[in-house]
Order: C-alpha cells, then structure tokens, then sequence
C-alpha cells in the first residue's frame, strides 16, 4: 500500500511537470541610443533603486558563477527576494541571473541588448520558468514588472543623450 500511494504521487508530480511546467515572458523595447549606454545603466545595480520600479535592489557582484541579492516589487505589490547567480556577462550584450532547484522550480532571466540599427538599441528581457511547481507559483505580474523597468530604462538611457 506504501508502496502505490508514493508511486501515485510520483506519478501526479511528473504529469504536472510534463503539463503545466514551464512559464516564458518575453518583453523588448527600443531605445534610441547605443547600446554601450544602456549596459552602463543596465549593469550599474548599484544605482537601481534610484529607477528600477522592478528590481528595486540588487547587490553583490556582476560576474560568472557570483550570487546577487534581489529584491523585487510586483505591479500586484508583492515584494519577493531571490538570490540568483550570475549565468552569462557579456557587456554591451547580455547579462543572465538565474537559479532555484532544477526540475523543482528553476528561473533563467536574460537582459539582451541587440542593435536596431541607427543608433537605436533593442532591450529584450525573457525569463524562462521550468520544474513541477511552476503552475503555482505567483507568476502573473512579472510581464508588467518588465514593462515598467523597460520603460523606466528607456527613459533614463534617451535622457543621458
């Protein structure tokens, strides 16, 4: 009887895993200026808590491998600290944090600056959600969160023309 009621409830978490485990969110802006500009405020985590509406603070240090602190306020007003690592740096490209326990619940966060030509630069920001226990997970103001620190970025970056 053991036995069937553990196997049961391995059987329930792998079916919520294969069906409702994964979340992606996208958001891109265009910003008219370099993209050199825009990773010097994108990678300065210092100054986020004087115009990131989102990642309202972010400490420890930008490199591979290194844990950052985060603390995040939603557009629904729930405030959630994570403590993701530093994936990949590229500066004026790419920076990507990410962590939790893989197959559980696992986050990839990814800023990419891509060139639009003309001077203008494309942010693209994209998380990637994945383990059994993303479906309930409270995911749903993160699209907007993004929205308004891309807006915010944008902002900041065409101001310092």
């Amino acid at each position: 009887m053991k036995y069937t009621r553990s196997f049961n409830i391995l059987v329930i978490l792998a079916a919520l895993g294969i069906l409702g485990g994964c979340k992606h969110i996208y958001t891109e802006i265009d910003i008219k200026t370099p993209p050199e500009r825009v990773w010097r405020i994108l990678s300065d985590i210092e100054h986020y808590p004087d115009w990131n509406p989102y990642h309202v603070k972010v400490t420890g240090t930008l490199a591979v491998g290194e844990q950052l602190d985060v603390t995040i306020h939603k557009p629904n007003g729930e405030t959630v600290h994570i403590k993701p690592h530093v994936i990949r740096l590229e500066p004026n490209v790419e920076l990507t944090w990410g962590g939790g326990i893989k197959g559980l619940f696992h986050g990839k966060h990814v800023f990419r600056l891509e060139s639009a030509g003309n001077g203008i630069t494309r942010l693209v920001q994209q998380e990637d959600f994945v383990g059994i226990f993303v479906p309930f997970a409270s995911l749903d103001a993160i699209d907007e969160g993004y929205r308004l620190m891309n807006e915010r970025l944008k902002e900041r970056a065409e101001k310092s023309n």
